[in-house]
């Protein structure tokens, strides 16, 4: 499972910058090219609080909602929060850049909603394929980001917004990629799909939020397809059954949760989606042999 971190600790680790001396800006944006993460510069992240764009340049397997692409050659992608996605790199010398940014940090500086753009919006095609003039056009946009970010200009993100906003309508003039990958296996696809579904729920950063996807069902419901397929590809897939697989990761959370947070048990009940804490301590000793005030000690 992929370590989920905030902007503020990344910053915090690796530029040993303290959360009071961040802008607003640098909360809510970043961007890393892949010879970055080659270096070890990784950026985890909560997927649903973050818009992505990648500029793709190899061969790659992208598990995006219930669909599967083949990205072979230079690609931009747009990612939506709203849409569970996975890649895997296929190419031994896959190279690109990718920056997230959250909803806010584009509509409060444009005065609009991005999610009115038909390039963000649910059931839109995310793979925009670049001959040699596009993709030396949107790598140099790229490379501006870049430059800009490294800068001590005071403006500098009202110009990376400019070029998001580049990037966005420049892909738009392009027919988006309808190149479906067909060899992967469906079940596998719809698992892989399923369980960053899932991972994207947490961290549960507030005793406010809540699990809200909580049965096979729910799931279902929001990957499109019907709850009796789901649990077949999940078991063909995994070996365990989509129940399984969600309880794992409830326990896990609440045992995180008890162990670090300084919420009560209620509040730990309450933002994993139990109704009553009576029920989450008969979860939790089924699935640990121990209580949560007893674990807690």
């Amino acid at each position: 499972m992929e370590k989920t971190e905030t902007l503020e600790a990344f910053y915090k680790e690796k530029f040993n910058q303290k959360t009071e001396e961040l802008s607003a800006d640098q909360l809510q944006f970043h961007i890393l090219s892949h010879e970055d993460c080659l270096a070890g510069a990784t950026m985890h992240y909560r997927r649903r609080d973050f818009y992505k764009v990648s500029l793709m340049k190899g061969r790659n397997l992208l598990h995006y909602g219930d669909k599967s692409l083949e990205v072979d050659g230079t690609a931009l992608v747009f990612f939506n929060p709203d849409i569970p996605y996975t890649f895997e790199m296929a190419g031994e010398n896959n190279t690109g850049h990718y920056f997230i940014f959250r909803e806010a940090y584009f509509n409060d500086y444009y005065k609009g909603n991005i999610r009115d753009l038909p390039i963000f919006t649910n059931g839109s095609k995310p793979v925009y394929i670049l001959n040699k003039s596009q993709e030396k056009t949107v790598e140099k946009i790229f490379k501006k980001m870049h430059r800009e970010m490294a800068s001590a200009y005071q403006f500098k993100h009202d110009v990376v917004r400019n070029y998001i906003a580049e990037l966005v309508h420049f892909a738009m003039k392009i027919k988006p990629s309808e190149k479906l990958y067909q060899q992967i296996d469906a079940k596998v696809r719809i698992t892989n799909v399923f369980n960053e579904l899932l991972e994207r729920q947490f961290p549960i950063a507030s005793a406010a939020e809540r699990f809200k996807l909580r049965s096979a069902s729910d799931f279902a419901t929001q990957l499109g397809v019907h709850v009796n397929y789901l649990n077949r590809a999940v078991k063909s897939t995994t070996g365990k059954t989509t129940t399984a697989h969600i309880s794992e990761r409830l326990t896990s959370e609440a045992i995180a949760l008890l162990k670090h947070s300084h919420w009560n048990i209620s509040e730990i009940s309450y933002s994993l989606g139990f109704e009553d804490p009576t029920y989450f301590n008969h979860f939790f000793r089924k699935h640990t042999n121990q209580s949560p005030s007893s674990f807690r000690g």
